[in-house]
Protein backbone atom coordinates (compact mmCIF):
# COMPACT_ATOMS: atom_id res chain seq x y z
CA UNK A 1 0.00 0.00 0.00
CA UNK A 2 1.24 3.71 -1.05
CA UNK A 3 -0.12 5.93 1.05
CA UNK A 4 -0.81 9.38 -0.70
CA UNK A 5 -1.13 12.60 0.94
CA UNK A 6 -3.01 15.04 -1.17
CA UNK A 7 -3.56 17.97 1.21
CA UNK A 8 -5.36 21.23 0.66
CA UNK A 9 -9.22 22.75 0.60
CA UNK A 10 -10.10 20.59 3.77
CA UNK A 11 -9.67 17.36 2.36
CA UNK A 12 -11.63 18.54 -0.97
CA UNK A 13 -8.50 17.50 -3.57
CA UNK A 14 -8.18 13.99 -2.04
CA UNK A 15 -11.40 13.09 -2.56
CA UNK A 16 -11.69 14.17 -5.92
CA UNK A 17 -8.53 12.73 -6.91
CA UNK A 18 -10.27 9.73 -5.98
CA UNK A 19 -13.80 10.49 -7.68
CA UNK A 20 -11.74 10.79 -10.82
CA UNK A 21 -9.66 7.25 -10.37
CA UNK A 22 -10.17 4.58 -11.94
CA UNK A 23 -12.72 2.21 -10.05
CA UNK A 24 -10.71 -1.14 -9.98
CA UNK A 25 -10.45 -0.67 -5.95
CA UNK A 26 -6.50 0.15 -6.47
CA UNK A 27 -6.95 4.25 -5.64
CA UNK A 28 -9.40 4.38 -2.29
CA UNK A 29 -9.43 7.55 -0.02
CA UNK A 30 -9.56 7.49 3.47
CA UNK A 31 -13.01 9.24 4.40
CA UNK A 32 -13.86 11.11 7.52
CA UNK A 33 -16.74 13.46 8.87
CA UNK A 34 -14.76 16.02 7.42
CA UNK A 35 -16.18 15.14 3.80
CA UNK A 36 -19.64 14.87 5.67
CA UNK A 37 -19.13 19.20 6.87
CA UNK A 38 -17.62 20.40 3.60
CA UNK A 39 -20.76 19.07 1.67
CA UNK A 40 -21.99 22.28 3.54
CA UNK A 41 -19.32 24.24 4.04
CA UNK A 42 -18.03 25.01 0.30
CA UNK A 43 -20.15 25.70 -2.08
CA UNK A 44 -18.78 24.75 -5.49
CA UNK A 45 -17.58 21.40 -5.02
CA UNK A 46 -16.67 19.60 -8.26
CA UNK A 47 -18.09 16.54 -7.31
CA UNK A 48 -21.07 14.91 -4.61
CA UNK A 49 -19.36 12.83 -1.98
CA UNK A 50 -21.94 10.79 -0.81
CA UNK A 51 -22.97 10.06 -4.37
CA UNK A 52 -19.39 10.15 -6.14
CA UNK A 53 -18.08 7.70 -3.46
CA UNK A 54 -18.81 4.11 -2.41
CA UNK A 55 -17.88 3.69 1.32
CA UNK A 56 -16.11 0.17 1.96
CA UNK A 57 -15.48 -0.10 5.67
CA UNK A 58 -15.70 2.02 8.67
CA UNK A 59 -12.46 2.11 10.81
CA UNK A 60 -11.92 4.35 13.60
CA UNK A 61 -13.63 6.99 15.34
CA UNK A 62 -12.04 9.97 17.60
CA UNK A 63 -13.11 11.74 20.66
CA UNK A 64 -12.85 15.14 21.00
CA UNK A 65 -12.20 16.65 24.25
CA UNK A 66 -13.10 19.75 25.51
CA UNK A 67 -9.49 21.21 27.25
CA UNK A 68 -9.07 24.34 29.26
CA UNK A 69 -4.92 25.74 30.69
CA UNK A 70 -5.38 24.23 34.10
CA UNK A 71 -5.09 28.28 34.99
CA UNK A 72 -8.42 28.75 33.65
CA UNK A 73 -10.98 28.92 36.45
CA UNK A 74 -13.41 26.40 35.50
CA UNK A 75 -12.85 22.89 36.88
CA UNK A 76 -16.21 21.22 35.25
CA UNK A 77 -18.07 22.25 32.25
CA UNK A 78 -20.99 23.46 33.95
CA UNK A 79 -18.55 25.85 35.71
CA UNK A 80 -17.34 26.94 32.07
CA UNK A 81 -21.00 27.34 30.71
CA UNK A 82 -21.74 29.92 34.53
CA UNK A 83 -18.08 31.59 33.50
CA UNK A 84 -18.68 32.29 29.88
CA UNK A 85 -22.20 33.69 30.46
CA UNK A 86 -21.14 36.15 32.84
CA UNK A 87 -17.62 36.94 30.29
CA UNK A 88 -19.67 36.61 26.77
CA UNK A 89 -17.08 36.81 24.21
CA UNK A 90 -14.19 37.24 26.56
CA UNK A 91 -13.31 33.56 25.82
CA UNK A 92 -11.16 32.52 23.17
CA UNK A 93 -11.72 29.07 21.70
CA UNK A 94 -8.86 27.58 19.49
CA UNK A 95 -9.89 25.52 16.67
CA UNK A 96 -7.88 23.00 14.29
CA UNK A 97 -8.81 25.70 11.66
CA UNK A 98 -11.91 26.83 9.99
CA UNK A 99 -15.17 24.12 9.62
CA UNK A 100 -12.72 21.51 11.27
CA UNK A 101 -14.45 18.94 13.62
CA UNK A 102 -13.50 20.88 16.73
CA UNK A 103 -14.97 24.24 15.29
CA UNK A 104 -17.90 22.49 14.55
CA UNK A 105 -18.07 21.11 18.18
CA UNK A 106 -17.60 24.26 20.01
CA UNK A 107 -20.16 26.13 17.69
CA UNK A 108 -22.15 22.93 18.38
CA UNK A 109 -21.48 23.86 22.10
CA UNK A 110 -22.29 27.11 22.00
CA UNK A 111 -25.71 26.87 20.05
CA UNK A 112 -27.23 24.39 22.75
CA UNK A 113 -26.08 26.39 25.95
CA UNK A 114 -26.55 29.90 24.49
CA UNK A 115 -22.87 31.16 25.24
CA UNK A 116 -20.96 33.21 23.36
CA UNK A 117 -17.32 32.28 22.55
CA UNK A 118 -14.45 33.74 20.45
CA UNK A 119 -13.52 31.76 17.38
CA UNK A 120 -9.52 31.59 16.78
CA UNK A 121 -8.41 29.23 14.23
CA UNK A 122 -5.00 27.88 13.31
CA UNK A 123 -3.90 25.38 10.98
CA UNK A 124 -4.02 22.25 12.53
CA UNK A 125 -3.98 21.15 16.06
CA UNK A 126 -0.60 21.37 17.08
CA UNK A 127 -0.60 25.08 16.67
CA UNK A 128 -3.67 25.40 18.52
CA UNK A 129 -2.75 23.63 21.48
CA UNK A 130 0.62 25.26 21.64
CA UNK A 131 -1.20 28.91 22.10
CA UNK A 132 -3.36 26.75 24.68
CA UNK A 133 -0.72 25.32 26.68
CA UNK A 134 0.40 29.07 26.51
CA UNK A 135 -2.44 30.87 27.48
CA UNK A 136 -3.31 32.70 24.88
CA UNK A 137 -6.63 30.76 24.32
CA UNK A 138 -8.53 29.40 26.76
CA UNK A 139 -10.60 26.44 25.66
CA UNK A 140 -10.20 24.06 22.68
CA UNK A 141 -12.38 20.97 21.17
CA UNK A 142 -9.78 18.97 20.17
CA UNK A 143 -9.11 15.86 18.88
CA UNK A 144 -7.89 13.40 21.35
CA UNK A 145 -4.37 11.93 19.85
CA UNK A 146 -2.14 15.10 19.44
CA UNK A 147 -3.83 16.32 22.97
CA UNK A 148 -3.86 13.27 25.28
CA UNK A 149 -0.68 13.29 26.56
CA UNK A 150 -0.91 17.12 27.33
CA UNK A 151 -3.51 15.74 29.93
CA UNK A 152 -1.88 13.21 31.16
CA UNK A 153 0.81 15.25 31.97
CA UNK A 154 -1.52 17.55 33.85
CA UNK A 155 -0.27 20.45 31.31
CA UNK A 156 -4.41 20.58 30.03
CA UNK A 157 -7.45 19.59 32.42
CA UNK A 158 -10.02 17.53 30.12
CA UNK A 159 -13.44 19.17 31.07
CA UNK A 160 -15.48 16.42 29.11
CA UNK A 161 -15.33 14.27 25.86
CA UNK A 162 -17.66 14.71 22.72
CA UNK A 163 -18.83 11.10 22.14
CA UNK A 164 -21.66 9.79 23.47
CA UNK A 165 -20.11 7.44 25.82
CA UNK A 166 -16.46 7.98 27.89
CA UNK A 167 -13.24 6.87 26.24
CA UNK A 168 -11.77 4.04 27.21
CA UNK A 169 -8.29 6.36 27.09
CA UNK A 170 -10.00 9.01 29.48
CA UNK A 171 -11.86 6.70 31.88
CA UNK A 172 -12.52 9.65 34.72
CA UNK A 173 -13.59 12.11 32.24
CA UNK A 174 -16.92 12.82 31.67
CA UNK A 175 -19.16 13.11 28.72
CA UNK A 176 -20.32 16.42 27.37
CA UNK A 177 -23.94 14.88 27.21
CA UNK A 178 -23.56 14.51 31.05
CA UNK A 179 -23.85 18.32 30.99
CA UNK A 180 -25.44 19.48 28.10
CA UNK A 181 -28.23 16.28 27.06
CA UNK A 182 -27.79 15.26 23.31
CA UNK A 183 -24.61 16.54 22.94
CA UNK A 184 -22.16 14.44 20.66
CA UNK A 185 -19.12 15.21 18.20
CA UNK A 186 -16.73 13.00 16.96
CA UNK A 187 -14.29 12.61 14.25
CA UNK A 188 -14.82 8.93 12.60
CA UNK A 189 -12.71 7.57 9.74
CA UNK A 190 -12.96 4.85 7.33
CA UNK A 191 -12.48 4.11 3.33
CA UNK A 192 -14.21 5.01 0.27
CA UNK A 193 -13.73 3.97 -3.29
CA UNK A 194 -14.88 5.62 -6.45
CA UNK A 195 -18.39 5.57 -7.27
CA UNK A 196 -18.77 2.47 -10.16
CA UNK A 197 -16.26 0.03 -8.35
CA UNK A 198 -17.22 -3.20 -8.92
CA UNK A 199 -19.29 -4.79 -5.78
CA UNK A 200 -17.32 -7.91 -5.58
CA UNK A 201 -14.24 -5.59 -4.98
CA UNK A 202 -15.90 -3.62 -2.59
CA UNK A 203 -17.19 -6.94 -0.58
CA UNK A 204 -13.47 -7.86 -0.60
CA UNK A 205 -11.74 -4.85 0.82
CA UNK A 206 -14.28 -4.33 3.65
CA UNK A 207 -13.77 -8.05 4.89
CA UNK A 208 -10.32 -7.30 4.65
CA UNK A 209 -10.12 -4.43 6.85
CA UNK A 210 -12.85 -5.67 9.17
CA UNK A 211 -10.76 -8.55 9.35
CA UNK A 212 -7.66 -6.07 10.70
CA UNK A 213 -9.88 -4.28 12.71
CA UNK A 214 -10.67 -7.29 14.81
CA UNK A 215 -7.14 -8.09 15.43
CA UNK A 216 -6.54 -7.37 19.23
CA UNK A 217 -3.05 -5.36 18.02
CA UNK A 218 -4.88 -3.07 15.81
CA UNK A 219 -7.73 -2.47 18.67
CA UNK A 220 -4.50 -1.88 21.24
CA UNK A 221 -2.67 0.70 18.53
CA UNK A 222 -5.92 2.81 18.47
CA UNK A 223 -6.72 2.85 21.97
CA UNK A 224 -3.43 4.37 23.05
CA UNK A 225 -3.91 6.69 20.35
CA UNK A 226 -7.06 7.81 22.22
CA UNK A 227 -9.43 6.02 19.25
CA UNK A 228 -11.80 3.37 19.23
CA UNK A 229 -12.47 1.06 16.46
CA UNK A 230 -15.44 1.48 14.36
CA UNK A 231 -16.64 -1.03 12.35
CA UNK A 232 -19.52 -0.71 10.11
CA UNK A 233 -21.02 -2.25 6.58
CA UNK A 234 -20.54 -0.33 4.01
CA UNK A 235 -24.22 0.86 4.60
CA UNK A 236 -24.51 1.69 8.12
CA UNK A 237 -21.22 3.73 7.22
CA UNK A 238 -22.74 5.18 4.69
CA UNK A 239 -25.92 5.90 6.63
CA UNK A 240 -23.48 7.51 9.81
CA UNK A 241 -21.94 10.22 7.48
CA UNK A 242 -25.39 10.93 5.53
CA UNK A 243 -26.47 11.66 9.11
CA UNK A 244 -23.20 13.64 9.74
CA UNK A 245 -23.97 15.54 6.97
CA UNK A 246 -27.48 16.65 7.82
CA UNK A 247 -26.32 16.83 11.76
CA UNK A 248 -23.21 19.52 10.57
CA UNK A 249 -25.57 21.14 7.80
CA UNK A 250 -27.70 23.06 10.66
CA UNK A 251 -24.34 23.85 12.96
CA UNK A 252 -22.86 25.59 9.55
CA UNK A 253 -25.96 27.43 8.65
CA UNK A 254 -26.77 28.42 12.38
CA UNK A 255 -23.04 29.93 12.66
CA UNK A 256 -22.55 31.29 9.42
CA UNK A 257 -19.55 29.69 8.98
CA UNK A 258 -17.95 30.09 5.60
CA UNK A 259 -14.77 28.10 4.04
CA UNK A 260 -11.43 30.15 4.30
Amino acid sequence: MIIEARPGAGSNIAAEAVVRAPADGYTLLMASNANAINATLYQKLNFDFLRDITLVASVARVPLVMVVNPLFPARTVSDFITYAKANPGKINMASAGNGTPPHLAGELFQMMTSISLTHVPYRGDPPALTDLLGGQVQVDFATLPPSIEYIRAGKLRALAVTTAIRSEALPETPTLADFVPGFEASASFGVGAPRSTPAEIIRRLSNEINLMLADPKTKARLADLGAEVLALSPADFANLLTEETEKWAKVIKFAGIKAD
